[in-house]
């Protein structure tokens, strides 16, 4: 035994040799690291995969149309829209598109609008997407 243990990231397939006498150290701190990891990784391609649209022709064109480097089956990535805030509106959204709310972004700033399908006064934009 050489008192130690391999430790390999599933992240990024990183492989470390760790003394046995630090490894809970090292692992808390690794993990920290992989889930920030995570994070930044799932963030940027929801960055890079968002379209805005303002009226809801663009955003039925977009939910339509597949975008190549995501997957035929995935079709036009997250749009981010005004959306008025109501239950009714959200289920006309899916009735006619598929595509349902899937995130309402902690970190947006308030951004006064008018929601796609009703044109009431929306205070920010909402992600939507299609569920595969």
């Amino acid at each position: 035994e050489k008192g130690q243990v391999e430790v390999a990231r599933r992240d990024t397939k990183e492989k470390s040799f760790v003394p046995l006498d630090g490894v809970a150290d090292y692992v808390a701190h690794l993990l920290e690291d992989i889930q920030q990891n995570l994070f930044n990784r799932a963030k940027a391609f929801r960055d890079e995969h968002t379209t805005k649209v303002d009226s809801f022709d663009d955003f039925k064109s977009i939910v339509d149309t597949p975008r190549p480097e995501l997957s035929e089956s995935w079709g036009g990535g997250f749009i981010s829209a005004h959306w008025d805030g109501t239950t009714e509106t959200e289920l006309k959204i899916k009735e006619l598109t598929k595509a349902t709310i899937r995130c309402i972004p902690l970190d947006a700033e308030e951004e006064p609008g008018q929601c796609v399908l009703t044109g009431k006064p929306s205070k920010q934009r909402v992600l939507f997407a299609k569920a595969y």
